[in-house]
């Protein structure tokens, strides 16, 4: 969820009206209108408050199509775990409704930058620990081989099916199936634990006192220790150099996962990164094609670049690299 502030429109939104009532039955004083603040690429809405010296955070998350108990779930589960997720003032489970405190504007995404990563970068690292081996999993969804292979499979379906419908799908069909098979094998021999799924510079902002606060964490799952990892280094605002992000894959090995070997690590984080940057290219060309919604097409040559660079590492994805590398097949 990226927070930036713009007033709603003047025509008549029941679910605003809806959600006011809602609040002030609930004792809130209200003291301002509801401000949108920009979503993130689900059709939750969010906007800002001030109820009396405070300013908060509704979530409007309209049923059937989306659901707050997942949210209200993780919520308790990372902030048990001494991790800053927001504070859920007051829930309405039946109408998709949260008033969540407000963790402000300052995202990551804008304080990181090629001259303090190796200074903000530790800290983030912290999180991650927390994440991986105090967060509850009791009960979590599995990121299982159906899910893995689905999220592979969006690259086929949207990017390949829908943005680049020139290339013929049967050339990378007869070795796909293999290709997902190591690389989700070398997702489940991992160690297990809590995964965030989105754990990146736009859903990790600076609170006061400098506190990181975590966001959009309702799709949590029991999952592969790299993955948070991974989904943090390989941002879509910043690249980051090779040998930086091998500095870091050692340095959040010793944190996590200390008794798997450097390189045996290091092969986890870029298969991982595989799974996840092949499904990265797919979703964004869905929210283009199927949800119509703007700006994701142009993010998708950084992680097309991701593959290709983390492919041509491993000579036995040459195959897979080739195709990609077709110029009727890249962005």
């Amino acid at each position: 969820m990226e927070l930036s502030s713009a007033t709603i429109s003047s025509t008549r939104d029941f679910r605003l009206e809806n959600a006011r009532l809602w609040l002030q039955k609930q004792g809130a004083n209200l003291q301002s209108d509801f401000h949108s603040v920009a979503g993130d690429a689900s059709f939750r809405r969010y906007f800002r408050v001030q109820v009396g010296a405070e300013s908060r955070i509704l979530m409007d998350a309209a049923p059937p199509g989306e659901d707050v108990r997942p949210f209200i779930d993780i919520d308790q589960r990372l902030r048990a775990a001494g991790l800053h997720a927001p504070e859920i003032l007051h829930a309405d489970h039946a109408n998709g409704y949260l008033l969540l405190e407000d963790f402000g504007d300052v995202l990551y995404r804008e304080l990181l930058n090629e001259g303090n990563a190796d200074t903000i970068f530790p800290a983030l690292f912290d999180v991650l620990k927390a994440l991986a081996l105090e967060v509850d999993t009791k009960n979590l969804p599995e990121f299982d081989y159906r899910k893995l292979r689905r999220d592979m499979d969006l690259f086929l379906d949207w990017y390949l099916g829908h943005h680049r419908p020139s290339v013929e799908i049967s050339q990378i069909n007869t070795i796909w199936d293999e290709f997902c098979e190591k690389i989700i094998q070398s997702a489940q021999h991992q160690p297990q634990c809590f995964v965030h799924r989105d754990f990146h510079s736009c859903n990790l902002l600076q609170c006061p006192g400098d506190s990181i606060g975590i966001i959009d964490f309702q799709d949590a799952v029991t999952g592969p220790i790299s993955y948070d990892f991974i989904s943090l280094i390989w941002d879509r605002y910043i690249s980051w150099p090779r040998h930086q992000i091998e500095n870091w894959m050692e340095e959040v090995r010793t944190l996590l996962a200390p008794d798997i070997e450097p390189l045996q690590w290091r092969r986890y984080c870029d298969l991982m990164g595989l799974q996840r940057n092949f499904k990265i290219v797919g979703i964004f060309a869905r929210l283009h094609y199927r949800d119509h919604k703007t700006g994701y097409l142009e993010l998708i040559p950084r992680f097309y670049d991701y593959l290709t660079d983390t492919l041509s590492r491993y000579p036995e994805f040459k195959e897979i690299l080739d195709i990609l590398e077709q110029a009727e097949c890249a962005p």
